[in-house]
């Protein structure tokens, strides 16, 4: 028998995977596009439904960035409104754990468990930059290595919160005192239906690995491969004795992309046309300008690499976090155009966009399983490259496949995002 997987529905807007030229691509703001999404998801028995967000258009040699999105509303907003056109669905909101405070945040979230009937998750996120923090009060005085040190502490005053009701429905005041909050008080929202709504951590770096293992009930993570997947999978789950948890307690489950096609060949023709759409030539110069750290617009898309080494720290993207050294992914860049004969586009689509699990319906649903049958994850957050039809596909003809050999369920058993996720209702700490 195959294991149970769970699957997740990321809205497309604020990453390079989004295909906005698409004419079948639609608004990012208006709410009949989250409402196409999550009733699509819903349809498909997922786990729940998430959001991303960004406090801060980013920049690009001083202009947007032409891949943000400009008017992405409200996270938690756009899901109190969702909780009344789904049932089961659950609703995950990714807020900033740097740039707001516990009573406020655990008050909003235990709202939307309360309307959603027990649906609600948060994606903890930080941020340590003063780009971001100029948009708030404190600005970016946020050391970078203290920001999982505050969004701990922030993570177990919210659950302290959310323990000041006991589970018959009695209030009882709070009192935290810590190095980053200090604060005492009462509690205006009684527990909610699933005790605590969820807790999704993303992070792949040692810091957030450690934090998800502590304090997470679901890590958002990638990994290209299956053999990266496995050694992902078994480090992380590793690191939960230590916090006396169990290894089901954390689902593991990476962000993917999918292409399908009638054929495993066809699929791959669409998925090669998809990198194209997404790395235009304007958009390889941005990608290489952002790991290069410097003004390539004299330069041409179809032509070779620049020859200039990279600039550190240049400043000319803000708000962009640069994955991996500058040195040394230009000179892979370098060596795979080379041995490859590719132009300078060329090698961005080679190298920044391939997708996860591409070929037909039946070729994906056997890669999907077998990820989670390999323990490489327990299931998968599917980040659809269109708005919002970008999952039609998956759950119409990928999705009943998995139902049919047992390794996606049916038929919701439960009406709580954690009773989909198997994990039990916390304890109640009062």
């Amino acid at each position: 028998m195959a294991r149970t997987m769970h699957l997740a529905a990321h809205f497309p807007g604020v990453n390079a995977t989004t295909v906005w030229a698409d004419p079948r691509s639609r608004s990012q703001i208006d709410f009949s596009s989250f409402v196409h999404l999550a009733r699509t998801a819903e349809r498909g028995k997922f786990d729940f439904f998430f959001l991303a967000e960004g406090l801060r258009l980013r920049e690009h040699n001083g202009r947007v960035h032409d891949l943000d999105v400009v008017g992405r509303p409200e996270s938690l907003t756009v899901l109190n409104a969702l909780a009344a056109v789904t049932d089961r669905l659950g609703l995950a909101a990714t807020v900033n754990a740097t740039f707001n405070e516990p009573y406020e945040l655990a008050r909003r979230l235990a709202t939307l468990d309360h309307l959603s009937a027990g649906r609600a998750a948060w994606n903890v996120v930080t941020s340590s930059d003063a780009f971001t923090g100029e948009n708030f009060r404190r600005g970016g005085y946020l050391d970078r290595a203290d920001r999982y040190t505050r969004a701990a502490e922030f993570v177990a005053t919210a659950r302290e919160l959310w323990d000041s009701w006991t589970p018959g429905g009695e209030s009882r005041p709070f009192a935290h005192e810590g190095e980053q909050f200090t604060i005492s008080g009462e509690f205006t929202v009684p527990r909610s239906p699933q005790g605590h709504p969820v807790v999704i951590q993303a992070g792949d770096s040692g810091e957030g690995r450690e934090f998800a293992a502590s304090a997470a009930d679901i890590i958002f993570t990638r990994h290209g491969t299956l053999e990266a997947g496995r050694d992902f999978y078994a480090d992380v789950k590793a690191r939960l004795a230590a916090y006396g948890r169990e290894p089901d307690d954390l689902k593991i489950m990476p962000g993917v992309t999918v292409v399908i096609g009638d054929t495993d060949a066809e699929a791959q023709e669409r998925a090669y046309e998809i990198r194209r759409q997404q790395v235009s030539p304007q958009n390889a110069i941005l990608a290489a300008e952002q790991l290069w750290g410097r003004d390539l617009s004299a330069y041409d898309p179809d032509g070779p690499l620049p020859e200039v080494d990279p600039v550190l720290d240049s400043g000319l993207v803000k708000g962009r976090v640069l994955h991996g050294d500058p040195v040394g992914v230009v000179a892979r860049w370098r060596a795979i155009s080379e041995a490859k004969g590719l132009s300078l586009r060329q090698t961005v689509i080679e190298t920044t966009t391939r997708q996860s699990f591409i070929g037909s319906p039946r070729t994906v649903a056997a890669e999907l399983t077998a990820f989670v049958d390999e323990r490489a994850a327990d299931g998968f957050i599917l980040v659809p490259h269109l708005t919002p039809g970008g999952l039609d596909d998956f759950v119409d003809r990928v999705v009943p496949l998995l139902q049919e050999s047992g390794a996606f369920r049916s038929e919701y058993s439960g009406s709580t995002l954690r009773s989909h996720l198997g994990l039990a209702e916390p304890v109640w700490k009062g």
